[in-house]
């Protein structure tokens, strides 16, 4: 078996062409309100859930916390006359953003650069709203990502926040017994911790920011799966090809447990949002 680094910058950089496939391309989790929805217009659901807790307001300066593939910042700035500043810790990452700014004619409207969201060296009060959607659960120190979201805020500023969540503490015993299955999840998608979204909202309480969104959506979220698997299918030989007839095998797999994950209580989705007070 291949040794692989789990550390979250290498294996962004070694899955982004094939989850490009797989996750469509907004690269996150979508919102089913119907059900029957394509996983682009679920995304962008969840994408507009994201937008009303934010709040955004045209001419404001937003710092997207672990940008990905740029798709959300450049989709801020084009529709919502702000602009963005995308940080990740991978350079695919960063070239792909930075790339696809270029080609939409926003790159002076949205940028990206080599940060980390736990320790971002940007300046105090320099954005208006701080955007982090699913990277959270890979960084290790949550409490620090959130005082850094609170210290970057300017006063009266905002902080959405959208991720996996734990609903429930998971004993050693099953821990042991499900140990295979959260292997192949770590294989799959990184090394990812998640934490409950009360959580979250202690420490952003605590970092001085005034919680004023919560929202359960692990319900609405949960038809994601279906969806990466189709995708799975459609794009089998282009998948395998990126990442190889084993890691395409952890993906498949790693649909079936997050599923059952969320059936059972034990993951789910949620979002956050707090204020700066004024």
């Amino acid at each position: 078996m291949t040794e692989i680094n789990y550390e979250p910058a290498a294996h962004y950089d070694r899955v982004t062409a094939a989850w490009r496939m797989l996750l469509g391309t907004e690269l996150h989790y979508g919102v089913f309100e119907a059900g029957d929805e394509s996983l682009d217009a679920a995304t962008a659901a969840l994408t507009n859930r994201m937008l009303s807790a934010a709040r955004l307001e045209a001419g404001q300066r937003v710092l997207d916390v672990g940008c990905g593939n740029g798709a959300q910042a450049c989709r801020l700035a084009a529709e919502h006359d702000v602009s963005v500043l995308g940080i990740t810790t991978s350079q695919v990452g960063i070239d792909l953003a930075s790339e696809r700014a270029r080609e939409a004619g926003i790159a002076d409207r949205a940028s990206f650069e080599l940060r980390d969201g736990t320790d971002n060296g940007l300046p105090d009060a320099s954005f208006d709203r701080v955007w982090v959607l699913e990277s959270s659960h890979l960084m290790r120190d949550r409490d620090r990502l959130v005082e850094e979201c609170a210290r970057v805020l300017r006063p009266g500023g905002r902080v959405a926040l959208c991720d996996i969540i734990r609903k429930r503490e998971i004993p050693f015993a099953e821990l042991k017994a499900r140990r295979s299955e959260f292997q192949t999840l770590r294989a799959a998608f990184g090394d990812a911790h998640m934490q409950p979204l009360e959580l979250y909202a202690d420490l952003m309480s605590g970092a001085g920011l005034s919680v004023d969104v919560t929202e359960d959506l692990s319900d609405l979220t949960l038809p994601t799966f279906d969806r990466w698997r189709r995708n799975a299918d459609q794009h089998e030989a282009e998948v395998i090809a990126a990442l190889g007839h084993e890691g395409m095998d952890e993906f498949r797999k790693s649909c079936d447990i997050l599923e059952s994950l969320w059936q059972d209580g034990t993951f789910g989705y949620g979002l956050i949002a707090a204020q700066r007070p004024a």
